[in-house]
């Protein structure tokens, strides 16, 4: 028996481990639209083998993936043979690959200045060959492994960017067009959201979605799917007049023909050039309708790209540049949750650290508790993260053939990890939030915020950054702690002079009466308005009364239904919150308490109406609150419930509906005549 060195040995076998685990992939990615791992570790993966095959060329098989380019086709489609072989291109990740690239086509060629290149977008889709006879489509097939691809004619005709004619009038006798199908962003979060809608899987990216959808068997549901084409090379060609002489020219040309071609493209000389581009279109990427994963550089000249001709699976004369990996995978070491501004609490996953999109990612997104489950991903799973330009990471889906024995599932906590208050998620919402809104350090700048705007206690002055600086100082935990500020610790901050310090004493002041709604409005309560705010302080009467009503007593009041009710009688019982209102009171606060006025006492109770145009001498928001100060009720939109159109000069659209469903019209006279007083505004 022949002795096999160990070292010989172990090249072997990881050589034949690669090997079979590359054709798993293929096969996933290819046949199956099933990807099992990111792009990134595929290429990792097979320049590990190709580097391995050239090292010890004894390794090479005849059926290694190194010579192939992609998957076989699958059985239940019709197999074509391509006229000319679908070939892939070599790839380059440095900006050392790219100068190396363009030194062996000057080296080829013999050239010694700069070589002209058409540089262009690297779709991410599914490539596709259209054959068009006289001028007409004839044939539609897939990439599949370069020799043979699947035919995918009747689903390709559903497509409307692809043509099925050709705009000229003396079309080539033959004219293979090859291109990208893609989905467009906007077009994948609709199809997504009608895959949600219907109760069936969600697609994991675009591609996948556009590759699934063009190789369905039934033509009729590839029409339901919204895909686009972008073209970028020719196949066979047989033609009177002559073709173009460069690249750039040939996608021209398509144009002309009603083809569609990528906008983003250049022509450039010399590594410079290509390298410019490259880092162009990586800054602007974030902001394309579609996804790319790299650009590709060709040289221009069609006749010098004959003369590169081509190695044994891609052209010598072109060069895929990729961007760093938008996908990779990596290991989830626990499940943590985030709270933001506004209390929404976001289960969070901490990674093994990972290179992906240009950065080292140690945490990533999981959106929310339905999410978590609907992805299926637990503590110590194997898992997918992506992250697009500033885009925070997320992780698209879990690796269940890695998944361990000991994988734990993520249990919402009930209480936040910041403040101790109740994790409460609302009847209807994907998220759960943290009710201690008034008290939770994590919400603190939000919550006061919301609190000094304008629609609030109005404490003009108190903007974001100086609630920033206020908070970050330490002198402002809750809204309380601002009717504790002095003139000396403002003076202390950044652009504070003893001025603005005075003026901001005298806003907190005089916000110390402010109405019950503007009051009840600024703390903050989830799905309270201002609107709502105004009912229930009508309705209540007072601070103390709203805040000791049940939730059955809150449904007595006008558009309060039981997720309003729900959401308001767990923020006040949270000690929390109760605390900071007390704290409010001790220092002077004291909301105007109004005369409850029962609704069927108010003149205008049950009625609608819809204000347009500019009144004469009463600003619109005077309007609207003498009309719900008198029961009523105001919309923005005009419908067969509305009851009357308060109309000023310049009304449009709406005074014209109104006039066509035969609703009373009102001026300012008669609406005065209707509320029984004057427009001096409303009065608490």
């Amino acid at each position: 028996m022949t002795h096999v060195p160990a070292a010989e040995k172990a090249q072997r076998e990881r050589a034949e481990y690669l090997r079979s685990e590359l054709e798993r992939h293929n096969y996933a990615y290819y046949v199956l639209d099933a990807p099992t791992v990111p792009d990134a570790e595929y290429d990792r993966l097979f320049g590990e083998l190709q580097a391995l095959e050239e090292r010890f060329p004894v390794l090479a098989t005849l059926d290694s993936p190194t010579h192939r380019v992609g998957g076989s086709a699958r059985g239940d489609l019709t197999s074509v043979r391509h006229a000319v072989p679908m070939l892939s291109l070599s790839n380059g990740f440095t900006d050392e690959d790219v100068t190396a690239f363009d030194r062996r086509v000057c080296d080829f060629l013999g050239v010694d200045g700069d070589v002209e290149y058409n540089a262009e977008l690297k779709f991410d889709g599914l490539a596709i060959n259209l054959r068009y006879e006289g001028g007409l489509l004839a044939s539609a097939a897939t990439r599949g492994d370069g020799a043979t691809g699947e035919d995918v004619t009747p689903n390709a005709r559903t497509i409307a960017a692809i043509p099925l004619r050709l705009k000229t009038a003396q079309p080539p006798a033959v004219l293979e067009v090859r291109g990208e199908v893609v989905m467009l962003h906007r077009q994948f979060a609709a199809l997504n959201a009608r895959q949600r809608a219907r109760g069936d899987k969600e697609f994991v990216n675009p591609r996948n979605a556009a590759a699934g959808s063009l190789r369905q068997l039934d033509p009729r549901i590839t029409a339901q799917r919204p895909l686009s084409f972008f073209a970028y090379g020719i196949g066979e060609s047989s033609t009177a007049a002559p073709l173009p002489l460069t690249h750039s020219g040939l996608l021209d040309w398509y144009e002309e023909l009603g083809l569609p071609v990528g906008q983003v493209r250049t022509v450039t000389r010399g590594a410079a050039g290509l390298l410019e581009f490259y880092h162009r279109v990586g800054a602007e990427r974030a902001g394309l309708a579609y996804d790319i994963d790299g650009v590709v550089y060709k040289v221009n000249d069609i006749a010098l790209q004959v003369r590169l001709g081509f190695v044994s699976r891609a052209p010598r004369f072109a060069l895929a540049h990729k961007f760093p990996a938008q996908e990779a995978l990596t290991t989830v070491e626990n499940i943590e949750i985030q709270v933001g501004r506004t209390g929404a609490i976001t289960p969070v996953a901490k990674l093994a650290p990972v290179f992906v999109g240009g950065v080292t990612v140690t945490n990533a997104t999981l959106h929310n508790e339905d999410e978590v489950r609907r992805k299926d991903v637990r503590i110590g799973d194997t898992v997918t993260v992506r992250r697009a330009g500033d885009v925070i990471p997320e992780v698209v889906g879990v690796v269940l053939e890695r998944r361990p024995a000991a994988a734990r599932e993520f249990v919402m906590p009930p209480y936040c990890p910041v403040c101790g208050s109740e994790i409460l998620r609302l009847e209807g919402e994907a998220v759960a939030r943290c009710t201690g809104g008034l008290f939770c350090s994590a919400q603190r700048k939000q919550a006061i915020l919301h609190y000094a705007q304008r629609r609030a206690l109005d404490i003009e002055g108190l903007g974001e950054k100086l609630i920033d600086q206020l908070v970050d100082s330490g002198l402002v935990k809750t809204p309380a702690d601002l009717f504790n500020l002095k003139i000396e610790q403002l003076v202390e901050l950044d652009r504070m002079g003893e001025k603005s310090a005075q003026n901001l004493i005298n806003e907190i002041e005089r916000a110390r009466t402010p109405e019950l709604a503007r009051f009840v409005f600024g703390l903050g309560i989830r799905h309270v308005g201002e609107a709502t705010a105004r009912d229930l302080a009508a309705h209540f009467g007072s601070l103390a009364a709203l805040m000791d009503a049940s939730e059955e007593a809150m449904l007595e009041v006008r558009d309060v239904g039981p997720v309003v009710a729900t959401s308001i009688r767990h923020f006040f019982d949270q000690p929390h919150n109760r605390d900071v209102i007390a704290q409010l009171l001790e220092r002077g606060v004291q909301p105007r308490t109004l005369t409850v006025i029962p609704a069927s006492a108010r003149p205008l109770a049950g009625k609608t109406f819809v204000l347009t145009g500019t009144l004469p001498s009463m600003a619109r928001e005077t309007a609207k609150a003498l009309i719900e100060a008198a029961g009523g009720k105001v919309s923005s939109a005009v419908s067969a419930k509305t009851h009357y159109v308060v109309a000023g000069t310049e009304a449009g659209a709406k005074l014209a509906k109104a006039e066509e469903l035969g609703i009373a019209i009102l001026d300012q006279s008669q609406l005065e005549d209707l509320l029984g007083q004057a427009s001096s505004g409303p009065t608490t």
